[in-house]
């Protein structure tokens, strides 16, 4: 449903309230009395057939008696009594409603139908529903407190979800103790609606907040999720807290991959890609967040520690080694100026150990000394001490800090001596944390997640040569193991795989029988490594169906007589299609092991570690979301310790690493096409010489009910939009949707540009491309939006000559179009032809309305509009808006 309905839900002109009730004690009553003592001014009304008046207003006897269609309308009422008010209010034309009932899914059968009636008339009705089962919606600027709980947060940057209704009132009482501000306070409930994948786009686009909070039990929609995070998480940090971990990922017998990623560590790997910073407890959760209430993420790792006792200081620079800081590095100067102001017998360095008899002054000039321009975050200790009275200490400190250039958080250490200073940071938005480790623990976390931000903003390499794979030989195979009632691929099944997708297998043949065993052994020459195939045998070394370092006829002969044997007696009517023989590659120099498996949740992810017998007592393994380019194939290796081996230029397991990138993309792009893969083991993978070669593999499919590549939590590549063979204006492009890897090709057709194209595209003057805006033009969801570009196929050198693309709103329905045609190609047909197939893919995927905004001399753009069917109207400012409806055809 379409996103601009939450409008109705923040920011209602008039709120009903049914069940609504004098009370107290009552669900009804709080949120009435709520919304007046918080000064919501809209106008409320009450509805409860028992009561012609309450609480000063006018009642009234059901939703549609009420003077006015109300914007929003909060439900108090038993839930089974919810879905024919659903109708009512679907009927009366409200568009948003909080559902407080509970009773829904978590009572069982019951509540699910009950859940699945208001769903089915709320949709039908384009209403949008919080909960059921929640707390409601605070918004404190707009002083509306739709919802029971006890107070009203201050005002502020932080927008907060959650699922917990305890959550909210422990986050809702730190709030108030340690001054932090909200724009949003939200508690979420059953999702039965509205979901963190709407909240995250809806609150993550307001410019008034600064940063996230979610606090998740469960997860629906993951692919609109990761979509909404990877959107907001580039602009704005996000902090999850995510409790409970889900038995739906458990690991599968039959895998190495399943055994060693879980579901949490699948949950990890998203949260990262998707650029937020996740915390593993409650404390560290109420710590972050105060520090984003209260300041900006640090520019860097660097810092200083001021404190008036040795102990602690020595403690916070243990946590900053510990959480992977640095401390500052005092300057000679900075040095000079703290010897000036400072006792003799100060610590001299960073830690600033300022002593114990320290007052308020001599924090002060101590801070006065420090540069600005060596730190990145200040942690500010005092231990109550007779010389030092810490209510002085903090107003002084308030009083000199003003608004400075880094972070600074505070640790008033003690209990009731230091309550009076913490209320007075607090009260001057300065961070306090009970010890220094925590303090410098809440710094990493949002250092880590300005990491994470440049990490979003890297560049991939591109991949040199064009992939090719096999698709049909592929899918023959895996269409053979879904007629398997265990649905295993044998070994050398799963090498055609592979090797139908570019990924290097050692030379494996497949024997029927005893002869034509030794027929093959002859031609491949010895030795030897021999491997049942049986698609009922999972696990071939413990049921003694694989023998290795076979150095003659005769080792063939006996080792095959043996299987088979050994093999029949263990499985009961067993499927035995024959062995493989393969060469033994030596020397074997490195051990990897390389696995993929469809997560319930999030789709397929890769792992990549360490290999062997002992992989997963080794347990070196990192493990990324699928789809993959060569960027995060090298996060992916970069997170191991067997990737330092890797990297040992010396070393005898040193490989190429680009080979190795390209190896991760191949299997990546595998998963992207196969959802009925469901877990895919290569181990090992051997390093022989600097040479890869999958010496043994493992397949098991299932059927899927997503097809490619709706099985994904992260848009892949549209690669069917690809068209390499267009011909326009006697030129040969290739036309095909933009990739990240494409930014080089994009910056140099900016340098092209005139200055008159850049600005009539930019609507500014623009001497270069900021990295940000290179990276926001080529790093696309396609989920989101599409570009297309047009690349010369008789240039010399790969040359990008025009890009056109349609920014679809987050709820896909609407979307922005923009056209860029270097200055040599305008007026030959390319922007026409860019536009009108991204017009095309986007009606396919149910967008109804483009628009976009042209200047008074870009008279080509105007006559392209005109040209592609859309609406052109001139506006007072100056400017042209274009229109077409996508669901007529024309403007």
């Amino acid at each position: 449903m379409s996103l601009h309905h939450l409008d109705y839900l923040f920011r209602p002109r008039s709120v009903a309230v049914v069940g609504a009730s004098p009370k107290a004690g009552s669900v009804g009553h709080a949120v009435m009395h709520n919304l007046i003592e918080g000064g919501y001014s809209g106008r409320l009304m009450p509805v409860n057939p028992k009561y012609d008046q309450l609480l000063e207003l006018p009642c009234y006897q059901r939703i549609d008696k009420a003077p006015e269609t109300p914007d929003l309308a909060l439900i108090a009422i038993p839930i089974a009594k919810v879905p024919p008010l659903i109708d009512a209010c679907v009927a009366a034309g409200v568009k948003a409603a909080v559902i407080f009932s509970a009773g829904g899914r978590e009572a069982g059968p019951e509540g699910r139908q009950l859940e699945k009636a208001i769903k089915e008339k709320a949709y039908k009705g384009g209403l949008r529903i919080v909960g059921p089962n929640c707390m409601g919606i605070v918004c404190p600027q707009d002083h509306l407190n739709a919802s029971f709980v006890a107070h009203m947060p201050p005002a502020g940057g932080l927008a907060f979800i959650s699922q917990s209704g305890a959550i909210c009132s422990a986050m809702l009482d730190l709030s108030l103790k340690e001054n932090m501000g909200y724009r949003y306070f939200i508690s979420i409930g059953s999702m039965l609606d509205v979901d963190f994948g709407d909240l995250i786009d809806y609150v993550g686009n307001d410019p008034h907040v600064s940063s996230v909070l979610l606090y998740i039990e469960s997860l629906s929609r993951y692919r609109k999720f990761m979509s909404a995070a990877r959107a907001v998480s580039r602009m704005k940090p996000i902090v999850v807290l995510k409790a409970g971990v889900s038995e739906a990922g458990a690991a599968a017998a039959a895998s190495h991959t399943g055994a060693m990623a879980g579901s949490d560590q699948v949950y990890d790997a998203a949260f990262k890609r998707a650029g937020a910073v996740r915390v593993r407890s409650l404390e560290r959760f109420f710590n972050c967040a105060e520090l984003l209430a209260k300041q900006k993420p640090p520019r860097g790792r660097r810092m200083t520690i001021l404190t008036n006792a040795g102990g602690p200081g020595v403690m916070a620079a243990d946590a900053v080694a510990a959480y992977g800081l640095v401390l500052s590095r005092l300057s000679r100067d900075t040095l000079d100026r703290l010897h000036q102001v400072l006792p003799p017998h100060w610590s001299g360095t960073n830690p600033i150990d300022i002593l114990g008899d320290a007052d308020a002054r001599r924090y002060v000039a101590a801070l006065g000394a420090i540069d600005t321009q060596e730190t990145d975050g200040l942690l500010i200790i005092l231990n109550p001490q007779a010389m030092t009275e810490p209510a002085q200490v903090a107003r002084a400190l308030v009083d000199a800090l003003g608004e400075p250039p880094f972070q600074v958080a505070a640790s008033w250490m003690g209990g009731r001596d230091v309550a009076e200073g913490i209320a007075i940071l607090n009260a001057a938005g300065i961070p306090t944390y009970a010890t220094p480790e925590l303090a410098v623990e809440a710094f990493r976390y949002l250092f880590d997640y300005g990491r994470n931000r440049k990490l979003l903003q890297q560049i991939p390499p591109k991949i040199d040569r064009r992939l090719h794979f096999q698709f049909d030989a592929a899918k023959s195979l895996v269409e053979a193991g879904l007629e398997r009632e265990n649905g295993m691929l044998t070994e050398w099944e799963s090498k055609q795989v592979l090797e139908a997708y570019s990924i290097p297998v050692n030379p494996t043949r497949k024997a029927a029988s005893k002869q034509e065993a030794l027929s093959i052994a002859k031609e491949m020459g010895f030795p030897l490594a021999m491997k049942i195939v049986c698609p009922d045998v999972v696990h071939k070394s413990r049921a003694g169906g694989v023998r290795l370092g076979l150095k003659s006829e005769k080792d063939v002969a006996l080792s095959y007589e043996q299987m088979m044997k050994k093999i029949s007696a263990g499985y009961d009517k067993a499927k035995i299609q024959g062995v493989t023989l393969q060469a033994m590659c030596a020397p074997v120099d490195l051990e990897l092991l390389l696995g993929a498996k469809k997560d319930p949740d999030f789709g397929p992810v890769l792992l990549f570690g360490w290999g062997g017998v002992h992989a997963e007592t080794v347990g070196d393994k990192s493990i990324e979301l699928v789809p993959l380019n060569r960027l995060l194939a090298r996060r992916l290796m970069q997170a191991t310790r067997v990737y330092r081996v890797l990297c040992e230029d010396e070393g005898p397991a040193r490989v190429d690493r680009t080979t190795l990138e390209v190896l991760l993309v191949c299997l990546s792009q595998l998963m992207v096409d196969f959802p009925q893969i469901e877990s895919l083991d290569i181990n090992p993978l051997i390093v022989s010489n600097g040479r890869l070669l999958a010496v043994d593999a493992r397949i098991i499919v299932k059927p899927s009910d997503l097809p490619s590549p709706h099985h994904l939590s992260i848009s892949p590549y549209p690669q069917q939009y690809e068209d390499p063979d267009v011909e326009l204006d006697g030129r040969h492009l290739l036309i095909r949707p933009i990739k990240p890897e494409d930014a080089p090709l994009f910056q140099a057709l900016f340098a092209r540009l005139s200055k008159t194209s850049i600005y009539q595209r930019f609507f500014t003057p623009m001497s270069s491309l900021p990295h940000d805006m290179l990276v926001r033009f080529t790093q696309i969801d396609y989920d989101r939006e599409m570009a297309l570009v047009a690349l010369d196929r008789g240039a010399p050198q790969e040359r990008m000559i025009g890009v056109a693309r349609i920014i679809g709103r987050p709820d896909g329905r609407e979307g922005e179009f923009a056209v860029l045609v270097d200055d040599e190609s305008q007026g030959r047909g390319v922007g026409a032809e860019l536009l009108s197939r991204s017009l095309r893919i986007v009606r396919e995927r149910g967008m109804r309305k483009v628009w976009g905004t042209a200047l008074t001399g870009n008279t080509q753009m105007i006559h392209l509009a005109r040209k592609l069917g859309f609406s052109v109207r001139h506006t007072a400012d100056g400017e042209y808006e274009m229109h077409i409806d996508l669901r007529k055809g024309q403007g």
